[in-house]
């Protein structure tokens, strides 16, 4: 098994980005809660990831935004714990971490998502991403 990379990239408006390994170093360690915004429908149709804490940035259908967010995201972060942000590709956690960190909440996005980037044939989950690197999930 590969070393977890310790490096923590800088960001605009949030903590940084770290890579999926480190999340999950940080969540086992007691450090940090992972936090899933994916939409409930992303999570029961593509997997989700044990013990993440389920607060959707936007709501299937229509992709609304979710009223409720702070609220929920105040409820999953004890204070002084981090925050790991999971959304599909990584674009969706940015957002919601910037907005954590709005909050008072140490925030970090985790790169490239739960699923990775798009391959040249359009398709998802075979160039990175959570699931893509070995790390638990279910479905």
């Amino acid at each position: 098994m590969n070393p977890v990379s310790e490096t923590i990239e800088p960001a605009e408006g949030y903590a940084g980005d770290i890579a999926a390994e480190l999340a999950w170093k940080w969540v086992q360690g007691g450090e940090a809660v992972l936090v899933d915004v994916r939409t409930d429908a992303e999570r029961e149709w593509v997997g989700k990831v044990p013990g993440a804490v389920a607060v959707a940035w936007k709501q299937w259908p229509g992709m609304a935004m979710n009223a409720d967010f702070d609220a929920q995201l105040r409820a999953a972060v004890p204070e002084g714990k981090k925050l790991v942000l999971l959304c599909r590709s990584g674009v969706r956690s940015v957002a919601a971490a910037q907005r954590a960190t709005g909050l008072g909440i140490e925030a970090y996005n985790i790169l490239e998502g739960f699923e990775g980037d798009v391959n040249a044939a359009g398709q998802r989950g075979q160039l990175g991403g959570w699931r893509k690197r070995g790390l638990p999930w279910s479905q």
